[in-house]
């Protein structure tokens, strides 16, 4: 099943800068290609681009991956929350403090690697079990309503946004 991208009135307006970036409506295919790509990419990197920062308080590429992991689980449990018809309104979560309590500095690419896979095939899994009427539902996350089949997409232009970003500010600023 193909799911398809969301209208404009399932997701927050600054959640277009992701889904915008997104190639594809099928998420699934998406979510498979990027992944793929994502790690050829990072395995052909050197530690010393990946623990490299363009500027004070920056991330690295490895804390980078890890925040991709940690929002791609969080969007993942709100999509099951709000499929399942929880009404419950979900907090948001501080981005740069989990980068930090991540501790990716002191992990290997490969353990970020493998985490980072293990995450993607759940949410595979996950987006392609869910029905048409779930991928619909909606539910109020960090004081925003959101969909379901919007959450999938926004995953996907997530680690897309930072790709761009390491593409342009880090790989081009170290060499």
């Amino acid at each position: 099943m193909i799911i398809g991208l969301p209208s404009q009135n399932e997701l927050p307006k600054y959640f277009d800068r992701y889904i915008n970036l997104v190639f594809t409506d099928d998420l699934i295919a998406g979510m498979e290609e990027e992944m793929q790509d994502t790690i050829e990419t990072t395995l052909g990197l050197s530690t010393d681009l990946l623990e490299f920062k363009y500027a004070e308080g920056k991330w690295n590429m490895k804390e980078i991956l890890m925040h991709i992991v940690d929002t791609e689980r969080i969007f993942n449990y709100r999509a099951l929350r709000f499929a399942r018809y929880d009404d419950t309104e979900l907090s948001g979560f501080d981005d740069n403090a989990y980068a930090i309590a991540s501790k990716a500095d002191q992990r290997t690419i490969q353990s970020i690697l493998d985490e980072y896979e293990s995450v993607r095939n759940s949410s595979i899994q996950l987006f392609s079990n869910f029905t048409r009427d779930m991928l619909n539902q909606k539910g109020i996350a960090n004081g925003v309503e959101i969909s379901v089949r919007a959450l999938g997409f926004t995953i996907l232009g997530h680690e897309m946004h930072h790709k761009k970003i390491f593409e342009e500010r880090y790989i081009k600023a170290f060499n």
